[in-house]
């Protein structure tokens, strides 16, 4: 039988999608460089497939939205013909959503 504290339960009301939970992981990891372009080389690369610009921002939007991300606009840069890059942060809630998300995986796989 599985057994699952009353504390992973409650702490994951909120629950993260799979693709929110790599998104997650990705912004994390890629720190001051989470921006759409290399969160989406992040995640195309560890999901072995294209990961498309629209199912990008459509599942960061939905972080934003549950408070997991903040963004924030990088300044405009020629390259970019005066584009401003947006970065995306994990919150304090966003990594208490991974940590519920770890524990649920690993008491579902105990």
């Amino acid at each position: 039988m599985i057994t699952i504290s009353k504390n992973i339960i409650e702490r994951s009301m909120k629950e993260l999608t799979k693709i929110e939970e790599i998104l997650l992981l990705a912004i994390w990891q890629l720190a001051d460089d989470a921006y759409g372009v290399k969160i989406r080389q992040h995640v195309s690369k560890v999901i072995k497939k294209e990961f498309t610009y629209g199912n990008l921002y459509s599942a960061l939007n939905q972080l934003v939205k549950k408070k997991y991300v903040t963004k924030t606009p990088g300044e405009p840069t020629p390259e970019r013909r005066g584009r401003k890059k947006i970065y995306y942060t994990v919150t304090r809630e966003g990594k208490l959503a991974l940590k519920a998300a770890q524990e649920m995986n690993e008491a579902m796989w105990a």
